[in-house]
């Protein structure tokens, strides 16, 4: 039996997923969620630089052809300006439980442009372990959703913005890995990722000049203890978690990949407790169980 490498790399990055989510949340009180998006990009740009160079002898991916840097460039654009800009709009709106429960339709979505643009076929075990694992996920979130009661903190009337933001989130993920995929191929998924990340930081350095941010962005960057818990963040997710959730995608369907990725609000059950120490109920339990089992099957398939 072969090592599902491309599964494995998927729940690799939903775990970097879940410990950048904690680092961020910290970060992000402190000095805003706007501020927050660049500041990550280009620390993790950092981190990349060095990694790449100790590791492949090239700190900028100079050796990606020209049509890879296109796709890369403009996945970047839009997984991490429009699909993150509009997820975070959307947690504002609509609060973070019900936001990422409409996150919950990204794999489906990339599912069906893997098999409209790749031509990826998902045997029917394998297309039961997606559906089994978004179940157990739905139920972790909505459970969350009901225990917390995190409404939206925008306007009466605003929450048909908020799903629509999010399902740009959704949409932005989706669209983001397929156009990975087609640019990178056999290249590096840590040079790409870092691709990914150029074309994030020229994307938020045109906004923040546009709505003139750069002075809140500063004030933002001189808190250190914000700043170290955004280097964190920016490890586990941008640099090592982007980086496996392409390794992923090499290795396997696109929609298998994003449906393990999407388990990151499972994951994050033992890290409430441990951290936070928040109750846990048995319902969500169970639909953490059940994530899992359609993880495995995802897995063995």
């Amino acid at each position: 039996m072969s090592i599902p490498l491309g599964e494995i790399a998927a729940l690799g990055t939903a775990l970097c997923w879940t410990a950048s989510s904690l680092a961020f949340a910290a970060a992000g009180r402190r000095m805003g969620s706007l501020s927050l998006n660049l500041v990550r990009l280009v620390l993790a740009f950092v981190f990349l630089g060095l990694y790449n160079f100790a590791r492949r002898g090239l700190p900028l991916p100079l050796d990606a052809s020209a049509e890879a840097w296109g796709w890369l460039f403009v996945s970047g654009l839009v997984g991490f300006v429009f699909g993150d800009m509009c997820l975070f709009r959307a947690f504002l709106l609509i609060g973070p439980r019900v936001a990422m429960l409409v996150m919950s339709l990204a794999p489906p979505m990339a599912a069906v442009l893997g098999w409209l643009v790749l031509g990826e076929r998902i045997s029917s075990l394998g297309i039961a372990g997606m559906i089994v694992t978004l179940v157990g996920v739905a139920i972790v979130v909505r459970e969350r959703t009901d225990l917390t009661n995190t409404a939206g903190t925008g306007p009466k009337g605003e929450s048909g913005k908020g799903v629509l933001l999010a399902l740009g989130g959704a949409t932005g993920q989706a669209v983001g890995l397929v156009l990975s995929k087609i640019g990178m191929k056999t290249y590096d998924p840590f040079a790409a990722t870092q691709i990914r990340i150029i074309a994030g930081i020229v994307g938020f350095s045109f906004l923040f000049t546009f709505i003139q941010w750069w002075g809140r962005a500063a004030v933002a960057v001189r808190d250190r203890t914000a700043l170290g818990f955004a280097a964190l963040g920016a490890i586990a997710g941008p640099f090592v978690g982007v980086s496996l959730s392409l390794l992923s995608i090499q290795h396997t369907e696109t929609g298998v990949a994003a449906t393990i990725m999407a388990t990151t609000p499972v994951l994050l059950i033992p890290a409430v407790i441990l951290v936070h120490k928040e109750y846990v109920s048995l319902r969500a339990i169970l639909g953490a169980l059940v994530a899992v089992s359609g993880v495995a099957l995802l897995c063995i398939r």
